[in-house]
């Protein structure tokens, strides 16, 4: 399978200039070049909105919004499956943090409604109504999916050993997860651009932390895992905390990037490639290719 993480820095409420950065991050990829492309969660509208007043404008309708027709157009032009994030509005006026999936014929292959709400989530959306994604993704055939916090103890209140994303996925038996998401990072701005191109190799520890289950589960075969993830900053904070302030010293939050792609089999975790913290580029990989990269359990002494 050819996958597409497409790991840029939105513009909070831009939604018309962002949709203008992913449409140049993209130029010079052409049709059938990728089977499924992932984007950051709320990729076009931003992610760090204050409260429900400061969203509402930039609510999509369901599957009919900026994003969904953004990715219509892109699966269509690319002939693959694109994935988006976006603030859902449903006709009888509920909100989802929503990541829609749509196939090269324009039909919606999943929509998936984030199911563990983050603190910011907690302002404006409700939780998803039908749990866990697991399904088939179009041509692509089965597939789990989520979104950011879910792969986080529910609230951070349930254990650290439910792992409750990661044991669906195990119980799935599913060969794919896609996880669309808005990663936030404790480094400050600074540190971010002076390592732009490196990962965040502490939040990448915390992801494979997260999926312990899928990385010691014995399916045949292994898990291809996707963690599509935005960078840069946005004004605000969250919870109260904020990682420093922009030129102009206001309150500012920052983003890990690391978008990755990796194996999970038996016990092994393999990376097909990662991005930096800062790197703004559409990450691509062949799974029928060697990893880039392998990882191993440090040993005591």
């Amino acid at each position: 399978m050819r996958i597409g993480c497409l790991q840029f820095a939105p513009k909070l409420g831009q939604v018309e200039e962002n949709i203008r950065k992913a449409d140049s991050l993209l130029e010079g990829t052409s049709a059938s070049e990728l089977d499924l492309l992932v984007l950051p969660e709320m990729a076009f509208s931003g992610y760090n909105f204050p409260n429900l007043e400061a969203i509402t404008p930039f609510l999509e309708p369901s599957g009919t919004g900026s994003s969904s027709q953004w990715a219509k157009r892109t699966a269509a032009r690319l002939n693959c499956t694109v994935a988006v994030g976006y603030p859902e509005l449903t006709a009888d006026g509920k909100r989802y943090n929503t990541v829609i999936s749509i196939s090269p014929d324009g039909t919606t292959a999943a929509s998936y409604r984030k199911t563990f709400l983050y603190y910011t989530d907690e302002t404006w959306a409700l939780e998803g109504d039908t749990g866990f994604y697991n399904g088939e993704l179009g041509a692509l055939g089965q597939a789990c999916m989520g979104i950011c916090m879910d792969i986080n103890p529910k609230k951070f209140e349930a254990p650290w050993s439910a792992y409750e994303f990661a044991t669906h996925c195990v119980d799935a038996k599913t060969p794919l997860v896609v996880l669309s998401m808005a990663w936030l990072t404790r480094l400050l701005p600074q540190q971010l651009q002076e390592t732009a191109m490196q990962p965040d190799l502490e939040t990448l520890s915390y992801w494979l932390e997260r999926f312990m289950p899928v990385v010691q589960s014995q399916r045949e075969g292994g898990t291809v895992v996707v963690m599509a993830n935005r960078c840069g900053t946005e004004p605000g904070a969250v919870a109260g905390v904020s990682q420093g302030v922009d030129d102009e010293g206001q309150e500012i939050v920052g983003y890990a990037g690391t978008s990755c792609v990796l194996m999970v089999d038996q016990g092994e975790v393999k990376i097909f490639d990662i991005l930096g913290k800062a790197e703004e580029r559409l990450l691509k990989i062949d799974t029928t290719e060697p990893p880039q990269f392998a990882l191993r359990a440090k040993v005591s002494q």
